[in-house]
């Protein structure tokens, strides 16, 4: 289901991404990696599923794959969550050393509703590898700002108490140190993710 939310998430992060690569006007588009010296990314502490706090210093050494979403939504997070987790999975397979470098990790934009106990349901139905990680309003909204994710609680509709979360949609992988290096094709299949990874991590 196309959910326009969504578009308009995309819409948003295109923006934010031609900012973002300004200063590499003078560098060829296709040159790898793609998001080499963006603005995108940055330190945060947050709470893990198990309800411990979690720096981004944890994962030094490491390729992160990065994608925002919330638990509560109907279907394009839990399908994209499931394409990429099906990759890593294949990626396990076919080059597991290379998949041991690499830490998926999923980080709610719906901090109210995703406490601890929800985020573990969620990436446990994935991966036991994938770590989710929550916070507080204001630390969600620092750490969407230093990855350049824009998201926006929608009114709930009919007198509902329920609502949904418009917000940018992409998976992105950074290396070692913490660098941005691409976004990582999750809206396609597996294969397409396991492609993405063996290209752009080394």
């Amino acid at each position: 289901m196309n959910n326009p939310s969504h578009s308009a998430g995309r819409a948003l992060w295109g923006a934010v991404l031609l900012a973002a690569l300004a200063p590499l006007a003078g560098c060829s588009p296709s040159e790898p990696p793609p998001l080499a010296g963006a603005r995108i990314g940055g330190s945060f502490t947050l709470t893990d599923q198990d309800g411990r706090k979690v720096s981004d210093s944890a994962f030094a050494g490491k390729y992160r794959l990065i994608y925002f979403g919330y638990t509560f939504c109907p279907d394009i997070c839990p399908t994209d969550v499931q394409t990429l987790m099906k990759g890593y999975k294949q990626l396990e397979k076919d080059n597991p050393d290379l998949a041991a470098r690499i830490q998926p990790i999923f980080i709610t934009i719906d901090p109210a509703r995703d406490t601890p106990d929800k985020i573990r349901q969620f990436v446990r139905a994935f991966h036991p590898r994938l770590i989710g990680l929550t916070g507080s309003e204001a630390e969600i909204a620092a750490v969407a700002k230093e990855y350049a994710i824009f998201y926006k609680k929608q009114p709930p509709a009919g007198g509902s108490t329920d609502y949904l979360m418009d917000h940018s949609r992409q998976a992105m992988l950074f290396g070692p140190q913490g660098e941005p290096l691409a976004l990582i094709t999750q809206d396609k299949d597996a294969s397409a993710v396991v492609t993405d990874l063996e290209r752009w991590a080394k």
